[in-house]
């Protein structure tokens, strides 16, 4: 009786998953860094570090995905989950802010900036045309935002083909989104170094089609737990989870093409 378990809460056994995981991220961390300066093996430890916390972020989510079937994720630990990823996509809003922030510095001030010459656009060079592919592009992940939210319906109301064919229908716009980006990156009429302005856009934009691709990984790993029955009406916070996490991409998408693609290029000459 003494150890009678008398709350909801879930007390988590020890697990090595944080300390393999620290491990791995250092050995990444630092591998990077190494092959950044042209050190010997530095390429070689950071894909190592690299492995290592692919590794670790599969284990330990499997760990979650069997206390959620053991029933361990009750209402309360159900909505402590929720609050993580909140915070998780807070920060991520956080981080996009940073590079929101040193666009529209140089933009709003560019005689500030001795690179772009006293201008923005910078002078001399062309800019891509904001309606064609990024426009297409754009359209497109608001789709996807449509159709990850027929899944989320569809797994509501116990449909389970109409989930499956919602993801698939995710993924693939997704993977044609990156496809479509990396052309455009191919053929952009700035280079990513010299210029603040070329730097900026590659690297916001940049990080957008990471999180995107993360995203997609996100979905497809929930596709394959929708093929086995894992997700019901009741229980489902990884799909919510990943749900939530598109729609960010989503949101952020439009930002960055108002302010990066449309304003940011106002009156330079269009490429092609």
């Amino acid at each position: 009786m003494a150890g009678a378990k008398s709350h909801e809460y879930h007390i988590l056994p020890p697990s090595i998953w944080p300390l393999i995981g620290a491990a791995a991220a250092l050995a990444m961390a630092s591998g990077g860094i190494m092959w950044m300066h042209s050190a010997a093996y530095g390429g070689w430890v950071f894909f190592a570090g690299l492995a290592g916390v692919l590794f670790t972020m599969y284990s330990w989510w499997s760990d979650v995905i069997g206390e959620a079937k053991a029933g361990d994720h009750t209402p309360v630990v159900s909505l402590h989950l929720r609050y993580g990823m909140i915070l998780f996509i807070a920060s991520e809003v956080m981080f996009f802010l940073g590079w929101f922030w040193a666009w529209f510095d140089f933009s709003l001030f560019p005689s500030t900036v001795d690179a772009i010459g006293g201008v923005c656009p910078p002078k001399g060079i062309t800019v891509l045309n904001p309606f064609a592919f990024p426009l297409l592009n754009t359209l497109i992940l608001l789709c996807s935002g449509t159709t990850v939210t027929w899944a989320h319906h569809a797994l509501i109301h116990g449909d389970r083909k109409g989930l499956i064919r919602g993801l698939w229908c995710t993924i693939l716009l997704g993977i044609t989104f990156s496809c479509i980006q990396g052309w455009e990156y191919a053929h952009a009429p700035f280079a990513f170094k010299g210029l603040s302005y070329g730097a900026s856009f590659f690297m916001a934009t940049g990080f957008h089609g990471f999180h995107v691709l993360i995203g997609t990984c996100f979905l497809t790993v929930n596709l394959v737990r929708a093929y086995k029955g894992d997700f019901t009406p009741r229980q489902h916070f990884g799909f919510e989870a990943a749900a939530w996490y598109w729609h960010f991409v989503d949101v952020v998408w439009l930002f960055l093409f108002i302010s990066i693609y449309v304003w940011g290029g106002w009156g330079a000459p269009i490429a092609g």
